[in-house]
């Protein structure tokens, strides 16, 4: 099954290459012959079912994962054959959002947003601070924010300082765990905004994992949805989906549908099949 980016030049080489992507742990695959190609400049929302291997390709294209078949080439080197070294300088160029922030909890928000420059970097302190109070306004945060701890914030405060870090070193590339869980709908939509404005302002491609549609739908040129392995036939294709935002709620495959719409009969009537249970209705 082959995904290509609909906005890629012939001309420029695409800046994540994933090449009949296989992984697997012990007896259970994850993902299958999974190609995927992310141009510059480009977001992509990859959406499924809980299970599906969303999380386990992000880890896989930052190198936290090694394939079990297949390649993942950032700006046209395989990471899988990279040093230890040279796969820590690549991932420098990388930004990760995760799910719940992920700030370190004895920092405060300004070591926070420091800690991937002082690592990786070699500014002055003026720099850094200069850089820290930049980024925090860039995704609404006040100055008077830097001293405070992660638990003295709200969670949507903490994602957007999640941003804000992701961001200092400016990254080619962010990828996006689940970045509006748990917020409710306002705070969900700034956070879609700050996504657009961050790719507004730098040159940066994303990919963003998600299970809300509005999310998809709002901040991503293509969507890719994947299906759980568990639950297809041999052979059928994982990537069900590879297309524009517009178009995916007219999507042929009904599967495609049901999730958009969040239409649970087609999967309760499965489980009921699988359990052979009376007790599972539709009604």
């Amino acid at each position: 099954m082959s995904l290509y980016s609909t906005q890629s030049d012939d001309s420029e080489q695409p800046l994540v290459q994933v090449r009949d992507l296989h992984v697997q742990f012990g007896r259970q695959a994850v993902l299958r012959e999974i190609n995927l190609e992310v141009s510059r400049g480009e977001t992509v929302a990859v959406i499924g079912e809980s299970g599906c291997g969303k999380t386990v390709l992000l880890k896989t294209i930052i190198g936290l994962v090694r394939p079990t078949r297949g390649s993942v080439s950032f700006d046209g080197r395989d990471l899988a054959s990279l040093p230890p070294g040279d796969l820590a300088a690549t991932r420098t160029r990388f930004g990760f959002v995760f799910q719940q922030a992920a700030l370190f909890d004895s920092m405060t928000i300004g070591q926070n947003v420091a800690f991937p420059l002082r690592q990786h970097r070699d500014y002055s302190n003026d720099e850094i601070q200069r850089i820290v109070l930049t980024r925090l306004a860039e995704v609404g945060l006040p100055e008077n924010i830097v001293a405070k701890k992660p638990a003295e914030l709200s969670g949507g405060m903490r994602k957007r300082v999640g941003l804000a870090r992701a961001l200092a070193i400016d990254p080619e590339l962010i990828l996006y765990d689940e970045p509006t869980t748990g917020l409710d709908p306002i705070m969900s939509d700034v956070i879609n905004e700050l996504i657009l404005n961050t790719r507004r302002q730098h040159p940066v491609a994303g990919i963003v994992v998600t299970h809300d549609m509005r999310t998809a739908q709002k901040v991503a040129d293509r969507i890719v949805m994947l299906y759980p392995l568990a639950r297809l036939k041999t052979g059928a294709p994982q990537v069900i989906y590879n297309g524009p935002p517009a178009e995916i709620e007219r999507a042929a495959d009904p599967r495609v549908t049901q999730f958009v719409r969040g239409e649970a009969r087609e999967r309760l009537m499965e489980l009921r099949q699988q359990n052979g249970s009376l007790a599972w209705t539709t009604e």
